[in-house]
């Protein structure tokens, strides 16, 4: 029995990255000696085990073969007689197959070192083309990993995945799930750029696709191109630090863009409540979770307004702060602050520029909480006007003063 650590540490260790978490290969061992040593087995479909000290996980050393089409038609061999350099073979990029033993020796079969020289994700074999999870995590360690390319053969495999119908049987968690982490990675447009260039794009997330091409104002946007703009605004939004359902938002924002009339071009009248059923579309098909959905789809139908606050009436701004729930809500609130201050800055030249309406709201949502609605409710009681209906107008009405109070900004 002998233990290697493998993958993402042995890469990021080379990369003189922080490693994080460490996966550990055994060669040589049974699931019973394992158990003997003290191990906890939670692999369902391959044995994986967690250390009784360390709780890292261990899997026995494995090959896998094709038997159904998607991610999960696998038949796993996991034996003793399975050796490192078998189970590194059916592993994804080269990058990612390199092993490292308790003397620090490294284990490189497929050139993997030679490649993290070179900035380059290359697939290990032709097994590549069996799991449709493989295209979307190169998508996503390009995101990662910004200054890497993929190289021509993997991209021409993926494609190849694509044509073939393999991204089409995956399921909507597995994608939430790496499109989510690529999200957070330091540069998400990567991520659509690589799922665009081998086509899974179009598959996963037509409504993202369908915006390049659809030009915008040019005096708004001097980029022009919706699908330019959107990938500014993801990375605007990695750029601020904005959490997932921030992201998320910025990602979908400007989809009713696709939708607007060619006659009318590039202007893009009434896009924000197209983009709100291209949004709902997308989370219930991808089982977005619910924060992200509602963050996304407010951001969708108000970023518009939220630009430009200063000339909206005092009624209106206690109206969108009303449909964002802000007043019980702020932190999510904020969040789409986040969204909207990313698609502001999001632009070719812009991205220095100060985003003023999010200090606007701040103050105009803080003006509104301030307006006691206690206050108000006891002293209608006192003249017996205490019906629900009264003190509603009559808090909306003290609200809507606070903020015509409002110095301009």
């Amino acid at each position: 029995m002998k233990t290697y650590v493998v993958g993402g540490a042995v890469r990021d260790e080379l990369l003189g990255l922080p490693v994080k978490d460490r996966d550990w290969v055994v060669v040589g061992a049974t699931p019973e000696q394992m158990l003997a040593q003290g191990y906890v087995q939670v692999g369902r479909d391959f044995p994986v085990f967690l250390h009784p000290q360390s709780h890292e996980e261990y899997a026995l050393a494995r090959t896998e073969r094709k038997t159904a089409p998607g991610y999960t038609g696998f038949v796993v061999h996991a034996a003793p007689e399975v050796t490192l350099e078998d189970d590194l073979l059916r592993r994804d990029l080269s990058i990612n197959a390199i092993a490292k033993d308790d003397d620090g020796e490294l284990i490189d079969p497929h050139g993997g070192r030679a490649d993290l020289a070179a900035r380059v994700m290359r697939h290990v074999s032709p097994a590549f083309a069996e799991d449709p999870v493989r295209i979307l995590r190169v998508a996503r360690f390009a995101a990662r990993f910004a200054d890497f390319t993929v190289a021509p053969e993997t991209m021409a495999l993926m494609r190849e995945m694509v044509a073939a119908g393999e991204v089409d049987a995956l399921v909507a968690e597995r994608v939430w799930q790496e499109l989510a982490r690529g999200l957070m990675e330091p540069t998400p447009s990567r991520m659509f750029a690589v799922l665009r260039e081998c086509g899974a794009l179009a598959r996963l997330l037509p409504e993202v696709d369908a915006l390049w091409g659809v030009p915008q104002r040019a005096d708004y946007h001097p980029e022009i191109d919706t699908g330019v703009h959107v990938m500014m605004v993801i990375d605007m939004a990695a750029r601020l630090g904005a959490e997932l359902p921030a992201r998320f938002a910025a990602l979908t924002h400007d989809l009713g863009k696709a939708k607007t009339p060619a006659d009318i071009l590039p202007r893009h009248h009434g896009h924000e409540t197209k983009s709100v059923a291209l949004v709902e579309a997308v989370c219930e098909r991808l089982r977005v979770p619910v924060e992200c959905r509602d963050v996304a789809r407010l951001a969708a139908r108000f970023h518009g307004d939220m630009h430009r606050v200063e000339e909206l009436r005092a009624d209106t701004r206690l109206t969108i702060l009303e449909r964002c729930d802000a007043l019980r809500r702020p932190e999510r609130f904020e969040l789409i602050l986040l969204a909207c201050e990313a698609d502001h800055r999001g632009r070719l030249g812009w991205e220095e520029r100060p985003y003023a309406a999010a200090a606007t709201w701040r103050a105009t949502l803080a003006a509104v909480r301030a307006v006691d609605a206690g206050a108000i409710a006891r002293e209608l009681a006192a003249q017996g006007r205490d019906q629900a209906q009264a003190i509603a107008q009559a808090v909306a009405a003290a609200r809507v003063e606070a903020i015509k109070r409002l110095p301009a900004l």
